[in-house]
């Protein structure tokens, strides 16, 4: 099972550098949420919003594993299937919880993301990944 979850197939040329644009492109504008979520908890201040009712703390480790990990996993492409989980998650509860009631333009940019996640779980990382040279050589 762990060898389907990780193979990326061949997909053509044009593919791969799409898939790489929308991987690096997508992971490093996640970055800039990231990191000062990582400043926050390397500092000892631990504000944050609680949407799923597990702590702040809790809170804002998973919402920081997942914009800043996960998102160096998903430029390198390494594990990138299961990288991209967390941040799917990360998105779904930033988009249902946190911003539900908020207007659209607000969701916006949770629900862009998201789409963007689930376009590369389910089309993989393509020719340009770690995962390509490590497991489909």
């Amino acid at each position: 099972m762990l060898r389907k979850l990780l193979k990326t197939g061949t997909p053509s040329i044009n593919v791969s550098i799409g898939l790489l644009l929308l991987r690096v492109l997508m992971s490093a504008a996640m970055l800039t949420h990231g990191y000062p979520k990582l400043m926050r908890i390397i500092n000892g201040e631990w504000r944050f919003s609680d949407p799923l009712g597990i702590g702040v703390e809790a809170s804002l480790i998973m919402a920081t594993f997942a914009e800043f990990l996960c998102s160096i996993l998903l430029i390198l492409g390494l594990t990138t299937r299961y990288a991209v989980i967390p941040l799917i998650i990360t998105m779904f509860v930033a988009w249902q919880l946190r911003h539900g009631a908020d207007p659209f333009s607000t969701q916006e940019k949770s629900v862009l993301y998201l789409i963007s996640y689930l376009c590369i779980l389910f089309a993989g990382p393509g020719k340009f990944s770690l995962d390509q040279q490590l497991f489909n050589k």
